[in-house]
């Protein structure tokens, strides 16, 4: 499977996955890391729902309802 151009804004990594306003970018990585699964789950189900359209994560695709 190939893998579109994706992208997660630093706003998300710091409202769901707790990363501090001042991180580096080591913290800023870890952080990524630490969320990989969930944001990778995020990445499949669009992907699924809309395979032809640039993906761009935003804060309403961790939002739990």
């Amino acid at each position: 499977m190939r893998w579109p151009e994706r992208k997660i804004a630093r706003d998300e990594l710091e409202e769901h996955f707790w990363l501090p306003r001042s991180a580096d970018p080591a913290r800023t990585l870890k952080a990524f890391e630490n969320g990989r699964d969930r944001i990778v789950a995020v990445i499949q189900r669009r992907l699924l729902a809309r395979p032809d359209e640039p993906l761009w994560l935003t804060a309403n695709d961790f939002v739990v309802t």
